[in-house]
């Protein structure tokens, strides 16, 4: 009988092959549909991806596909707590912005906010951020720690959309007369003057207002009115595109309830509701034109349900965000960064 035996190679004898990870991508894309740019959603394709190691390495990568997009949801990173999402979001920005008066901070550190305050019951309507100031944060990003029990969506719509479907008449006037936002502070009503300029002192207020281009005008006990001009559409300074930017539904009366609009209109005269907003010449916005526009925007808007541990990214200037009624705790934190001044926009595309 022929013996037969088989030697075992030595580790010294073993030829290892070289697996070449170049081409590997630690993140797979997707979209909701092959037509809905909005938004791109990103997932891990491997175990234990860092989403802020990869979104420093891939910024630009991730710069562009928000100029595409306009938004992006990061989902399944194993994201848990707001120190997680401020890394990331710090991977993600150049810089953090963290003196915001509009929003309360999230816990004694770091620079991200909790999302506005506001009955759960309520809607909060679409607005780009600070687009009713004379600067803004290009980016903007939210964080789910936990999600409503019903509802509670956070609305995303593609400004670039509503602006080529808006109404060519509508569409011109907000073109060529801007807005008028007139907020007045008014203690237990909304942000308080000394809190949204973290200051007791109305001279430093007057001051901040001169810079800020705001006309102040202080009235009765302690209450202070600020009238603003700002721009109803914007140019993007990358894309070149026409996004529809502002704050008109967020900041005029008919776009409330009917109850809340009539109990405010019985209370107010409309020069003092805490918050209103005209035609850049001071003009009446017409109730139709503001119909008009909430259709536009609820026809193009985009929702998807909250889960623990999303994070999605906006670029601000071609993306607006509103909030639906929830039920059950709901905590959304947020991170604004990238500031852009107007008239830094103004002189480079003059």
């Amino acid at each position: 009988m022929e013996n037969t035996i088989t030697a075992k190679k030595s580790l010294g004898t073993i030829r290892r092959k070289a697996v070449d990870l170049s081409h590997f991508n630690p993140v797979r894309e997707s979209q909701a549909s092959e037509d809905q740019l909005l938004p791109l959603i990103i997932e891990p394709a491997a175990d234990q991806v860092d989403l802020a190691d990869w979104a420093r390495n891939n910024r630009d990568y991730v710069n562009g596909k928000l100029h595409l997009h306009g938004g992006i949801l990061f989902r399944g990173f194993s994201l848990s707590t707001p120190q997680d999402f401020e890394r990331v979001a710090a991977a993600i920005y150049n810089e953090i912005y963290a003196e915001y008066g509009d929003l309360p901070r999230e816990g004694v550190a770091g620079k991200i906010y909790t999302s506005t305050p506001y009955p759960e019951d309520k809607a909060i309507l679409y607005h780009n951020e600070s687009s009713h100031m004379n600067a803004w944060p290009t980016r903007i990003s939210f964080f789910c720690v936990i999600a409503a029990k019903e509802g509670g969506c956070s609305p995303i719509v593609d400004c670039r959309k509503v602006y080529k479907q808006l109404d060519p008449a509508v569409r011109e006037k907000f073109e060529n007369l801007g807005l008028m936002y007139v907020r007045n502070f008014s203690d237990g009503l909304d942000v308080s003057w000394q809190r949204f300029f973290s200051t007791e002192d109305r001279a430093v207020v007057e001051e901040a207002c001169r810079k800020q281009g705001f006309i102040a005008e202080w009235y009765g006990k302690d209450s202070l009115r600020v009238r603003q001009r700002c721009r109803g559409v914007l140019r993007h300074p990358v894309t070149g595109e026409i996004s529809f930017f502002n704050q008109v539904q967020l900041h005029h009366v008919h776009s409330l309830d009917p109850d809340v609009r009539q109990s405010l209109l019985s209370i107010f005269k409309r020069e003092d509701l805490p918050r209103h907003v005209y035609y850049g010449d001071g003009s009446v916005i017409e109730d139709s034109v503001m119909d008009h526009i909430g259709e536009i925007y609820e026809k193009n808007a985009v929702r998807f349900q909250w889960r623990e541990g999303d994070m999605v990214t906006l670029d601000n200037m071609i993306t607006a965000h509103a909030r639906d009624p929830f039920v059950g705790p709901r905590k959304i934190v947020v991170a604004l960064g990238d500031l852009v001044h107007g008239e830094d926009l103004d002189r480079a595309s003059a």
